[in-house]
């Protein structure tokens, strides 16, 4: 049975258990699919106070988490997880996407030690992997992007969606990574706002095409980079023409 071993490190570990604990994560992890532990980096620091941040070096704004607690946090966190990966939350890093949550989990174990105040200490790099960030904006800390990485990584563990196909179908996952076309629920029709007939019509070939075009339509119209990668079919152009009754 594939499973997901993931120890984030942090300085807040409440930030993190609160989110874990709820639906399909809390979920995946009471059927033993995805295995989280949040370890506290300041029980790896010295003293009284256990200080796990100091000012930095040459002057300058803001605290530096310490190379110490942070390094013994990954090693420690090494010894408990053997051959996995270690991942640091940084605005340096490479953007999380679909494709390394699915590197993620299908290697099935991952550190991800979250940067906080200033940043880190440089040092603390010799003892990672990989730095991985959310996108080109800042955040009080790394406890974000930690929890996301997991939460996207453990999708694509079989079991976790109650639906197999689930991940395969989200926005940026199969074939283009287009997004996601629109979805509909009860009721059919809502202050004057309907379902799309082809929908309701129950002819699954027919609402296969529909959906196909829909995504085309979307990336198209909001992520023109997404769909400027894309070589779309001769059958996709001729969706994209296409109105719902020529379907």
């Amino acid at each position: 049975m594939a499973k997901l071993e993931v120890e984030i490190l942090t300085l807040f570990p409440r930030m993190c258990t609160g989110y874990l604990g709820e639906s399909i994560l809390g979920k995946a992890q009471e059927s033993g699919l995805l295995a989280v532990h949040v370890a506290d980096v300041r029980d790896h620091a010295s003293g009284k106070h256990r200080v796990a941040d100091d000012a930095p070096y040459g002057g300058g704004a803001g605290m530096v988490m310490k190379p110490e607690p942070l390094i013994a946090a990954v090693e420690a966190a090494r010894e408990r997880l053997p051959g996995a990966r270690v991942f640091l939350t940084s605005p340096r890093g490479v953007r999380l996407d679909q494709a390394l949550a699915r590197q993620v989990a299908e290697e099935g174990r991952a550190i991800v030690a979250c940067g906080r105040y200033e940043g880190v200490d440089e040092r603390v790099r010799s003892v990672v992997d990989v730095e991985v960030s959310l996108g080109d904006f800042v955040l009080t800390g790394g406890e974000l992007a930690a929890l996301a990485l997991v939460d996207a990584a453990a999708r694509f563990i079989p079991g976790v969606l109650g639906n197999a196909s689930s991940a395969g179908e989200e926005s940026f996952s199969g074939e283009g990574g287009l997004l996601e076309h629109p979805h509909y629920t009860r009721p059919p029709s809502y202050r004057g706002m309907k379902v799309p007939e082809v929908l309701l019509s129950g002819d699954h070939r027919r609402i296969e095409r529909w959906r196909r075009r829909e995504a085309l339509r979307v990336t198209r119209e909001r992520r023109p980079d997404l769909f400027a990668r894309l070589t779309p079919t001769e059958q996709d152009l001729r969706l994209l023409e296409a109105a719902d009754d020529e379907l």
